[in-house]
């Protein structure tokens, strides 16, 4: 019996996803095999009974549509602006970087913390999951793996992280591209994967988008919108209409989703939580350490901090574990915005004021500008700014939410109190500048 060289892995997105039997012993090593113990979502789950999809799933996703994208521009080089040159250099190996990019793709996220992002601001110093990533991409074990596939580390970590994250050395413009492709602001893989697992696993319909579509007119195209040459990752005319469908499919998903007010309150509180419980209040900065935490220590703690009333972290625990959460007292309203910028803000002082620091909580969630500026393709193989061809993406609306929480306990009382000093509280602004 012959031993198979190509592996298949069911997927509910993708329906296949294909590994060679080199790739696969990436699959299995330690750092990605963890993230079959992070969730995607955090703890949305506790909104979202669906959403209990991890990490490991999604990285393999990344893989799956980087390599689509790739395949795509390379492919498609030649329908590029004639007096366009993108310079990959004379001894450029296709397949190389095509594997290099896959496994880029696949370790892209092995430095996240347990609970992804929900937990990202408790890594210590200036450390995030990109650098923890770094260290993993560069330890013993992925370096045995990358020497097998005949791969280089330093290429596998510029490609994972992106020149914002990799500071080594510079990175060639081909370098960029391939990074962009994984995490993109626009286009990259891994904010298609996701928003398609997201959606699907929520029960939700909000991050749908016609992707199939959108890669097949996929190109690596010159900024000449900026008078410049720089290459970047552009659509032609024909796809336009499903690029907008993306970035609406992501202002849809963070406004519905994302930013979901029990959703967020379940960061906050499990944030609380692993201030107390971890030690100094922070995840470990060496990659063993880093290794050992997963979601299920996490939980294990707190079900052990939710039985031990003396437990220094057993009423942060109760509040997730028995669902005991904060409760929405106020939200942005654009009414209370045009009389004073600041509303949220004023109610959460009054409110502390009034219930105590330790019933409240403020929470103004942050994501990058709505609108993402990329080069299209006119049938006329002339080149313009996305911003300039489509009304819709120059009136995508920013993301902006704001919510101040209030103790269960509190609630009743508090609600009665908002409802009477609201005009009041918004209107004091007033009195201050005069």
């Amino acid at each position: 019996m012959t031993h198979k060289k190509i592996h298949e892995i069911r997927d509910p997105i993708h329906i296949f996803i294909h590994m060679d039997s080199n790739e696969r012993e990436v699959l299995n090593s330690t750092p990605v095999q963890r993230l079959r113990y992070v969730h995607q979502l955090a703890l949305t789950y506790q909104v979202y009974p669906g959403s209990t999809h991890r990490r490991f799933e999604h990285s393999l996703g990344v893989m799956e549509l980087a390599t689509r994208i790739f395949d795509t521009v390379m492919l498609n080089l030649s329908r590029s602006p004639k007096d366009f040159d993108f310079d990959i250099g004379s001894d450029f190996d296709r397949e190389y970087w095509r594997r290099t990019l896959r496994m880029a793709a696949l370790v892209h996220d092995i430095g996240h913390s347990p609970f992804s992002h929900a937990s990202e601001d408790l890594f210590p110093d200036s450390w995030n999951h990109e650098k923890m990533t770094l260290e993993l991409i560069e330890s013993p074990e992925m370096n045995t793996l990358w020497r097998k596939l005949k791969i280089s580390s330093e290429d596998v970590a510029k490609l994972a992280v992106g020149p914002k994250y990799y500071e080594k050395s510079l990175m060639k413009d081909h370098e960029t591209i391939f990074s962009e492709i994984i995490t993109g602001d626009a286009f990259g893989a891994d904010r298609m994967d996701y928003l398609l697992r997201d959606t699907y696993h929520a029960g939700a319909a909000y991050g749908k988008f016609d992707h199939y579509r959108l890669i097949e007119t996929l190109r690596i195209l010159p900024k000449r919108y900026d008078d410049s040459d720089e290459p970047a990752l552009g659509v032609e005319t024909g796809g336009i209409q499903s690029a907008e469908a993306l970035l609406l499919a992501r202002y849809f998903m963070f406004s519905q989703l994302y930013f979901h007010p029990i959703r967020r309150i379940y960061d906050i509180h499990l944030k609380d939580f692993l201030k107390i419980w971890l030690k100094d209040g922070y995840f470990p900065k060496d990659a063993d350490g880093h290794l050992r935490l997963t979601d299920n220590e996490v939980v294990s703690a707190m079900y052990e901090a939710m039985r031990d009333a003396q437990n220094p972290a057993h009423e942060q625990a109760c509040r997730i574990i028995k669902r005991k959460h904060f409760k929405v007292l106020y939200s942005r309203n654009p009414d209370d915005v045009s009389i004073n910028r600041s509303a949220g803000e004023y109610v959460f002082t009054a409110a502390c004021d009034q219930f105590g620091e330790e019933n409240v909580r403020h929470d103004i969630p942050k994501i990058s500008g709505s609108s993402v500026e990329f080069p299209v393709l006119e049938n006329d193989n002339r080149v313009v700014s996305s911003l300039r061809k489509s009304e819709t993406l120059q009136r995508l609306p920013e993301i902006a939410l704001e919510t101040v929480y209030i103790h269960p306990e509190k609630y009743d009382e508090a609600v009665t109190w908002l409802e009477k000093e609201r005009e009041q509280i918004i209107e004091l602004v007033i009195e201050e500048d005069v």
